[in-house]
């Protein structure tokens, strides 16, 4: 006969988990961190150089403290050696530096940099790292709609850095916006620039994307931040940034070929067909590049970069080993920048391709660690995103649409750095090293110490392997 008991065997009724308030401020702090890496031109722009430098050594130095206070789990042998190795030899470029002073301040900045990408991979979980990006680049594009807004409706002349209105007019590379939001010309966002808001732009579309197909909360908005990413990525109207989309299209319709593979080799037509669309790519670029840079209202010499590149190559060939000196950027107040290539009446701080300027800067050996380290992080992205999550004999598990961040980025950094020079600073510097270095600690998305004792951390309970 059954017995009824007052004891029932499941778990009692508890409230649903909650993260901690500490690891809420930390990722708020986390996403402070990003925001300034996508939109720092924008602090100089309102606060000067200095206020700029400010806000970055105060913020490097805030992350040392939490590192060394939170102490997460890091595999010191699995730490993005190769980049930190071009570190060191921007570095050691002191000793032989023409401009000693640039190169110590620049350094700074790259240290920072640096420093803030290890940080937020080691504190933030997978998922919380994706959700800090996009957060992140949500205050970005936001507030330069805003910002875009606020010069065409209050104030209706181009703004100036130090929110100072210009009525007269000056050369627009001047201007911080040219308050072109409503009359249909290019927009430059907080950043002051329509070249570092496309790329931006291009980036939070890939990153609302990935969080929309993984079924991220509130999907419906992410398809609004996604709609303000392209408006606002079309508005910016920056050639590169346009084919660096195509260059991300062309990646991801690859990585999602290769996930469909089931044997042995099935994978290698996928190979030489993504080879033969890249070689045929590059070929129509470079022989048909009149017609398409036409196309989008630029010269077929990238708006004067080709006489760039000739004088900075020119130089970089008087110490092709070695180079003349780590600075990125250039600084315009020293001797050896100021004045030696002008653009519409103003220093240019670039070489605007990653690889001459890493050549002037760092010579023939600073290139090859540079080169290094970007095969070091496609390779691992790359298999990041087409292998199958597998640590054991369990081969079907399913893939995350988390894992296509990294080579996504990378895609979009590789062709950016083509006509510029900002892969080597802020937000690409600091996505190569805090993403690679991700990979490195923790190749399975929810998976490893690292991913469990930050979940310990939000107040979840730990558990085992799935």
């Amino acid at each position: 006969m059954a017995v009824q008991t007052k004891h029932p065997v499941s778990a009692p009724p508890a409230p649903p988990v909650r993260e901690k308030t500490g690891h809420l401020l930390l990722r708020g702090w986390c996403i402070f961190v990003l925001f300034s890496a996508f939109a720092g031109a924008g602090w100089v722009h309102a606060f000067g150089e200095v206020g700029g430098g400010i806000v970055a050594l105060g913020g490097g130095a805030v992350s040392l403290v939490l590192w060394s206070v939170i102490r997460p789990p890091i595999h010191w042998q699995r730490l993005p050696w190769i980049a930190l190795g071009y570190v060191a030899w921007a570095t050691a470029s002191l000793l032989w530096s023409a401009w000693p002073s640039a190169t110590a301040l620049t350094l700074a900045l790259l240290y920072v940099t640096t420093l803030q990408g290890l940080f937020v991979a080691g504190v933030l979980t997978w998922r919380e790292l994706v959700r800090a990006i996009a957060s992140a680049l949500k205050w970005a594009l936001g507030l330069s709609l805003v910002f875009e807004l606020w010069v065409a409706l209050l104030v209706g002349v181009p703004v100036l850095p130090g929110f100072v209105p210009r009525t007269e007019p000056v050369d627009p590379i001047l201007y911080w916006s040219r308050s072109n939001l409503l009359d249909g010309g290019r927009i430059q966002g907080i950043m002051g620039n329509a070249n570092l808001l496309a790329p931006v732009a291009l980036l939070a579309i890939i990153v609302f994307a990935i969080r929309y197909a993984a079924r991220a909360p509130r999907r419906t908005l992410l398809l609004g931040w996604i709609a303000l990413s392209g408006y606002l990525f079309i508005r910016a109207a920056s050639a590169t940034a346009f084919l660096a989309a195509v260059a991300v299209a062309v990646v991801l319709v690859t990585v999602l070929l290769m996930r469909t593979a089931r044997r042995p080799g099935e994978r290698t037509r996928y190979y030489l067909a993504y080879a033969a669309v890249g070689v045929g790519g590059g070929a129509a670029l470079w022989f048909g590049r009149e017609a398409l840079f036409a196309a989008v209202g630029r010269s077929s010499d990238l708006t004067g970069r080709e006489d760039i590149w000739q004088d900075v190559l020119a130089r970089a060939a008087e110490r092709p080993v070695a180079g003349w000196g780590f600075s990125t950027p250039w600084l315009p107040w020293v001797p050896e920048f100021d004045g030696w290539i002008v653009d519409h009446g103003e220093t240019v701080l670039q070489a605007h391709n990653v690889w001459v300027d890493v050549y002037l800067q760092l010579g023939a050996i600073g290139v090859a660690l540079l080169v290094l380290t970007y095969a070091a992080y496609i390779w691992r992205s790359w298999f990041f995103a087409v292998d199958r999550p597998r640590w054991d004999l369990r081969d079907d598990r399913p893939f995350s649409p988390l894992s296509l961040l990294p080579t996504l980025v990378g895609a979009v950094l590789l062709v950016q750095g083509f006509a510029e020079s900002t892969p080597l600073l802020l937000w690409g510097w600091m996505l190569v090293v805090m993403l690679g270095g991700k990979i490195k600690q923790s190749p399975h998305i929810g998976v490893g110490p690292a991913e469990q004792s930050a979940a310990i951390e939000r107040g979840e309970p730990a558990s085992p392997l799935p």
